[in-house]
């Protein structure tokens, strides 16, 4: 496989806390533009997203793909699963930072008992590629349910 480039755009204009921005996913066409300030990241979203919100998608999109290969080598595939990312934003001396992503799954998958998808799932999420951006930066953490 070769190497896969994406590309999202920005534009900001105005200060910080009185500004606004959009981004658009460029490379796909996906999405945007999204409308994005500096309180929809750190009070309250009002259908605007973040960049937190952003991590967000790619992190549990990405966590999907990985537990869902990890159940495949193991010959359990899955019929579904389902993942949730919470990104937090928190103030810390000096500034502000992405403190952690913490992950939900819930899978349905024939054949697969409880600690087994547990154990795959904490094994996703050190072979998620997001994961491994986050690493060292961000706290990482999963609770899975076998459903």
């Amino acid at each position: 496989m070769a190497d896969a480039q994406r590309t999202a755009h920005a534009v900001w204009e105005g200060s910080l806390t009185g500004g606004a921005g959009a981004v658009t996913l460029t490379s796909s066409g996906a999405a945007g533009p999204l409308p994005v300030t500096w309180a929809s990241r750190s009070a309250r979203s009002e259908g605007k997203t973040s960049p937190e919100e952003l991590v967000a998608a790619a992190h549990c999109s990405c966590y999907c793909m990985a537990l869902s290969g990890i159940l495949g080598e193991n010959g359990t595939p899955p019929e579904r699963l389902e993942a949730t990312a919470t990104v937090t934003f928190a103030q810390i001396e000096g500034g502000f930072k992405v403190a952690s992503s913490a992950l939900e799954v819930k899978g349905t998958v024939p054949g697969m008992d409880a600690a087994a998808f547990k154990d795959a799932a904490n094994k996703a999420k050190d072979g998620c590629p997001i994961s491994g951006a986050l690493k060292n930066n961000v706290e990482i953490t999963v609770v899975a349910e076998l459903v």
